[in-house]
């Protein structure tokens, strides 16, 4: 384990990355962040991912550079220019912060990636190990994982983080469900068969400062929690937190109708991931449960 480290994060100001920057600093860690305008702060560095700039200087001294970007993935359904945006989103900052890792000397890279990497994988739970699976978010995850090949090419650690949905009380996807659950109106969605992969936002953030504290942990990271569940257990889970019902349920017709696609692979189908990397280097879940996970949520 190793401490002081300085660290560059690209896409600090999101949800996972706000919380990441106060924890590594509460940590003892010196962060950096990457931002996309003129920088306004003396923790700020300026970038342009198309253009493939980045402000000089931004690597001085540098032991780690974590890279969150990429847009939104369920929020609209996905035509054929919003599955490029998707793409773009990620493989473009990816390729310019994995080419200034290896040409600077940066010592890691931490890239995030998605669960959905292993595509559906029905009631076989699977761990690092597993193959890519099929379909376009795996197809996504694949490209948006080969795009550090640079950083590793030149003899950079390189930690692939397949996160997974995070559960927080300030938004996500709980944030969107909480409100339908207290109204009375929560449900499975579809069968309720489908796996659901969930991690607290506490051990997403805690998992990512492991892995910048860990330099022995390279390759792919499963970043989800330790007992996986199915969308019916979870859905059952939310309910007894909140002391709701939750007796409707969403046709997987109707979710198809909104979203397309995205339905089939974001809600409708999953991977049953487990975090087999995280648990045999000794990181210490938070939340083991997502009962756990929900009620720490909630209670915030």
């Amino acid at each position: 384990m190793i401490s002081g480290v300085r660290v560059v994060v690209a896409g600090s100001s999101g949800l996972i990355g706000t919380a990441l920057v106060a924890d590594l600093r509460h940590a003892g860690h010196e962060v950096l962040r990457l931002v996309r305008r003129t920088p306004a702060a003396p923790d700020e560095r300026g970038w342009d991912p198309p253009a493939g700039r980045i402000d000089d200087g931004t690597f001085d001294g540098v032991d780690a550079v974590i890279n969150l970007n990429g847009a939104g993935i369920g929020d609209r359904p996905w035509s054929g220019a919003r599955k490029q945006q998707l793409r773009d989103s990620r493989t473009v900052p990816t390729d310019v912060l994995a080419g200034a890792v290896a040409e600077h000397g940066v010592a890691s890279l931490l890239n995030a990636s998605g669960i959905n990497f292993y595509g559906d994988t029905g009631s076989r739970v699977v761990d690092e190990s597993a193959p890519v699976g099929a379909g376009f978010l795996a197809e996504l995850c694949r490209d948006w994982e080969v795009a550090t090949a640079p950083a590793a090419a030149a003899g950079a650690r390189v930690v692939l983080m397949r996160s997974c949905v995070v559960l927080s009380p300030a938004g996500g996807l709980l944030g969107r469900l909480r409100p339908l659950f207290s109204l009375m109106l929560g449900g499975r969605l579809g069968s309720g068969r489908q796996a659901f992969p969930w991690i607290s936002l506490d051990d997403e953030v805690g998992a990512m400062r492991f892995l910048v504290e860990h330099p022995d942990v390279r390759g792919p990271v499963n970043l989800a929690g330790p007992e996986p569940v199915t969308n019916a257990e979870f859905t059952a889970a939310l309910a007894a937190v909140l002391n709701r019902p939750a007796l409707l349920t969403v046709p997987a017709l109707a979710l198809r109708a909104v979203l397309g696609q995205a339905a089939e692979e974001m809600i409708l189908t999953g991977p049953l991931a487990v975090p087999a990397v995280l648990q045999e280097h000794g990181y210490e879940f938070r939340h083991r449960t997502v009962t756990d996970a929900l009620s720490a949520a909630v209670d915030r």
